[in-house]
């Protein structure tokens, strides 16, 4: 991934906090010398060196786990949005600026494994409906399904860690303009009613 500088975040912490904000992850991995890619919800260990999700038993990622090169690539894609020229005070001022895309994502990457263990993939699987049913208002669980229906389920699924050995961010918020013009993208972000601007905004003024 091209990376300038004054894009770059390593923080643990707030790389921690984006995969938990945006935990679907593209997945991409090589597998007979041509790209597997794949979307799968992930999670990151609380220490940060795994991320652990399931996947179907006949998902190609099972082959590139087995073999002698199972390194992958997990790409968490955070809020974007176009900007154009016509937003920077540096506009009127002398014309030289061109249109720009913002965006926030992070590459974890490593090597993929399998988890064969049923206890492990029945919590992991009730863990994630946890975590996720409560942004619906919703308490749904694991449990509220027929037990029978869900060992049905557990069976066609098989559980996977990566073993993170780089996490890295790279948030393109306009670092790089002057600072009336970045003070100038912040504000229109926050004028607008689309939802991903909005979280485009909170990402470059966080208060």
């Amino acid at each position: 991934m091209y990376l300038p500088k004054h894009f770059a975040v390593d923080d643990p912490v707030i790389l921690a906090q984006f995969i938990a904000e945006y935990p679907l992850a593209t997945v991409v991995g090589n597998l007979e010398n041509q790209l597997e890619v794949n979307h799968l919800p992930l999670m990151l260990s609380p220490d940060k060196t795994k991320l652990h999700g399931h996947i179907a038993r006949v998902n190609p990622l099972v082959k590139i786990a087995g073999s002698t090169h199972p390194q992958v690539t997990a790409i968490f894609h955070g809020p974007n949005a176009y900007v154009t020229p016509s937003w920077y005070p540096s506009k009127k001022e002398t014309g030289k600026v061109v249109p720009t895309w913002n965006y926030a994502v992070v590459h974890a990457q490593g090597s993929i494994n399998l988890i064969e263990d049923t206890q492990w993939l029945r919590n992991h699987v009730a863990q994630m409906t946890n975590i996720h049913e409560p942004t619906y208002q919703s308490d749904w669980k694991l449990d509220d399904a027929p037990e029978d229906y869900v060992q049905m389920m557990l069976r066609a699924i098989i559980g996977i860690e990566i073993d993170v050995v780089s996490l890295t961010g790279k948030f393109k918020l306009s670092q790089n303009r002057p600072p009336e013009d970045y003070d100038a993208v912040v504000k229109t972000l926050e004028q607008s009613p689309i939802d991903i601007l909005q979280a485009m905004r909170r990402y470059m003024k966080p208060n």
